[in-house]
């Protein structure tokens, strides 16, 4: 019988360590390890009045800060998934979450998910920052590959895993349940040896001298990601 193909041999990897640093410095955003005694005040009342914001999550939105409060010190206690609070150093406030979730540090992947900005921080470098510096920390921890999966519906979404040079892998139909809806999801991922490059398109991105007096990118992230 002929010899029958496998997959290239993995050597020299150790698994990666679970996620733990306290603090993820950048240059626009700080990522804090989930306090909802820090952080809850501030998101729910940047959230208050836009519920749209919870539409593809499994939870919110939250009529009262206290059951906000409550949901946060669940997540807080949670190794996985392992949550972020985002603060914009310029405003000092926090304008969204993150997480890691879905750790398989066997064969080193993770995923980056359970993502809710409100919106004073979308659309800002902020923002664009925390997710970058999410990917950096999990490669330069050494996992192999990074997750990206939203309900195949969420166009933008869709269109960040895009932007921030994840590649499409497809959609998992009736892949769950969630808020009494089915979900059929696309996944996305970056790999290890991806990530040079778009790591230099994200640095090329965020650097001084891409943005103008007004704030206004020169390049987008999109085009550069391309390339």
């Amino acid at each position: 019988m002929a010899e029958r193909p496998t997959g290239p041999a993995v050597t020299g990897f150790v698994p990666p360590p679970a996620p733990g640093p306290e603090r993820i410095e950048g240059r626009f955003v700080t990522l804090e390890r989930l306090d909802p005694a820090r952080h809850a005040e501030d998101l729910f009342a940047a959230n208050q009045g836009q519920d749209w914001v919870w539409d593809y999550l499994g939870y919110g939105p939250f009529a009262e800060l206290e059951a906000y409060r409550a949901w946060q010190a669940g997540m807080a206690e949670s190794r996985d998934p392992f949550f972020y609070a985002l603060r914009d150093r310029a405003g000092g406030k926090v304008g969204g979450l993150a997480s890691f979730l879905r750790i398989d540090a066997r064969n080193g992947v993770i995923e980056i998910g359970h993502i809710e900005i409100a919106p004073p921080m979308q659309q800002t470098p902020a923002a664009t920052e925390a997710i970058s510096l999410m990917i950096g920390w999990a490669f330069g921890a050494g996992y192999r590959r990074v997750e990206w999966k939203c309900d195949a519906l969420n166009a933008p979404s869709r269109r960040a895993a895009l932007r921030y040079g994840f590649s499409f892998e497809g959609i998992f139909r009736q892949h769950m349940i969630y808020k009494g809806r089915n979900r059929d999801t696309a996944w996305f991922a970056i790999i290890d040896r991806d990530w040079p490059r778009l790591a230099r398109a994200h640095a090329d991105w965020l650097a001084p001298g891409n943005f103008d007096d007004k704030g206004g990118q020169r390049q987008s992230l999109s085009a550069l990601t391309a390339r």
